[in-house]
């Protein structure tokens, strides 16, 4: 029975120090940058997108498609990114336990 009690309070435990982990990763960003710097997203670690930064010298009204290619290859890149630190940090709280249901 006392085993018991202390695997309750560690998974109570480690229940308190995700919730803790992922509202200190929400203010914690990540940066991606597509075409040698000409696009650079910064997402959070709650991923969202809090920025996109375009270079101008990149604006070509007549080649809104590789415009397109950069943004798109920088928030995928960002996103990414901001998926492995939630799962980095995570992994530390878990211990490496795979916790059915929540994937990082």
């Amino acid at each position: 029975m006392a085993n018991m009690m202390k695997m309750m309070k560690q998974a109570a435990d480690m229940q308190r120090n995700m919730q803790k982990l992922q509202d200190e990763l929400a203010d914690r960003t990540v940066e991606f940058s597509a075409g040698g710097g000409k696009v650079t997203v910064t997402a959070a670690g709650d991923i969202s997108v809090r920025s996109i930064q375009i270079d101008p010298q990149v604006v070509d009204p007549q080649d809104t498609e590789m415009l397109e290619d950069l943004v798109l290859a920088a928030v995928d890149g960002a996103l990414k990114k901001a998926h492995a630190m939630v799962a980095d940090e995570m992994s530390k709280v878990t211990a490496g336990m795979k916790i059915p249901g929540m994937s990082f």
